[in-house]
């Protein structure tokens, strides 16, 4: 399919304050029906690549040179880690281990809040104070976001600016709503106060125009959950536009990266394809995601270049990197590295969750990819499109799902919260 792209152009400060009313969501109401959700006091299991990591430095030597640093050294690629939880310090052996980001979202940390009794001593001393169980989610996931940035300050600084972010995603409640998420974004940047945290605000067509206002504001942000490349698009001239409305003189410290979502589209697809049934279909199972994912880089290389980013580029501006998200692989017929092997290239950053970093680090290959063989990746998108695959739609539900994913997650981890909470006054009467 040529022209692909072009045709779908369309000190740590005190507590923090409590976020501002209009941004705090309904205190929830328990029906006696309503399902219980417990945080678990048991402690937290190590993850495997934590481990791995840590065994290699069992001698108190350096962590050894791994596949993560050559993917940084010789593509340019930035890996980062999908995960975040106490003990922070666990981020250690994986920075040393060629990790130079991290990426957190309302599911990471329902898990981590809800696994582990490393957050017990600051939540009861949260309760004590009076604080409900949403204002404490905030401070709990706060510190956690403030001890992280500092594990990565050195990468920042050694960057000047461009690598070494720790990610934090504002409410997802507020995913239709933006002027809400506006003013949370500047809220949480306010109160995390650490110059490498990005901002995450979803790419719903209502938190487009935030993006915008946000990045006038000279926050940083990761735009998260862009399932197309139309939706990307409109991602990338939010960034532009608010670059542009900024009035700054110096661009250099607003940055962006857009998260680019990719083993879901194949998830969505597949069934896709498998409901239509006939060889053709079948044939292209597990090829959607990477075809999109290379159509994107492409788009990314057309709207970085030429006049009006010339302009910004003489401010400092850079880049808004492509941020390779849902990279672990969902369908174990698929090989374990898919979504890192086949979309390594120079300005683009790779999120991997915990299997997804250990299989890289163990056998992925260091090569670029990102932009070999565009034709047959057009050439897949194209005959899907045949075949009736309806991309827009793709996305759409995708978007939708996502959006659900993350207000289920952080909707179970307040009622659990607050369950705990009720339980420590009830001791404490």
């Amino acid at each position: 399919m040529t022209g692909a792209v072009s045709k779908l152009a369309a000190p740590r400060p005190a507590a923090p304050p409590l976020p501002p009313a209009s941004l705090r969501t309904p205190a929830l109401a328990f029906a006696p029906s309503a399902r219980r959700f417990r945080v678990s006091i048991a402690g937290r299991a190590r993850s495997p690549i934590v481990a791995m990591a840590s065994a290699k430095e069992s001698n108190g030597a350096p962590t050894k040179r791994t596949s993560l640093h050559d993917l940084y050294e010789q593509q340019g690629l930035s890996p980062w880690y999908d995960n975040l939880c106490r003990p922070v310090t666990d981020l250690l052996p994986l920075i040393a281990s060629g990790v130079r980001g991290v990426t957190s979202n309302p599911t990471i940390f329902q898990k981590a809040i809800s696994s582990s009794s490393a957050y017990d001593d600051q939540f009861k001393q949260l309760i004590s104070a009076g604080k409900d169980a949403e204002s404490a989610y905030w401070e709990l996931v706060i510190k956690d976001i403030q001890d992280a940035c500092k594990l990565f300050e050195p990468i920042y600084n050694e960057t000047d600016g461009a690598d070494g972010y720790v990610s934090v995603e504002v409410s997802p409640r507020l995913a239709n709503d933006t002027q809400g998420t506006v003013e949370a974004a500047k809220w949480l940047h306010k109160v995390v106060n650490r110059p490498n945290v990005y901002i995450k605000i979803p790419a719903t067509a209502e938190c487009v125009p935030s993006i915008r206002e946000v990045i006038s504001n000279g926050i940083s942000v990761n735009v998260t959950l862009i399932f197309s490349i139309a939706r990307y698009e409109a991602v990338i001239d939010a960034y532009l536009d608010g670059l542009e409305a900024s009035g700054l003189s110096d661009l250099s410290r607003v940055t962006s990266v857009a998260s680019f979502f990719v083993s879901r589209v194949d998830s969505l697809v597949d069934k896709m394809l498998e409901k239509i049934g006939t060889p053709e279909a079948l044939a292209l199972r597990g090829k959607a995601a990477v075809a999109q994912a290379k159509l994107a880089n492409q788009l990314y290389q057309k709207k970085f270049s030429g006049p009006r980013w010339e302009a910004l580029a003489k401010k400092g501006a850079k880049k808004q990197r492509l941020l390779w998200a849902s990279t672990g692989v969902k369908n174990p017929a698929y090989p374990d590295t898919l979504y890192v092997d086949s979309l390594i290239g120079p300005d683009t950053v790779n999120t991997m969750p915990d299997q997804a970093l250990l299989a890289f680090i163990d056998h992925g290959t260091v090569s670029r990819t990102v932009d070999a063989n565009v034709s047959e990746a057009e050439g897949v998108y194209s005959a899907l499109e045949k075949l009736g695959i309806d991309w827009g739609e793709v996305g759409k539900q995708l978007e939708l799902e996502g959006v659900d994913s993350f207000k289920k997650s952080f909707d179970s981890l307040l009622v659990s919260l607050q369950e705990k909470g009720n339980s420590l006054k009830t001791a404490s009467v």
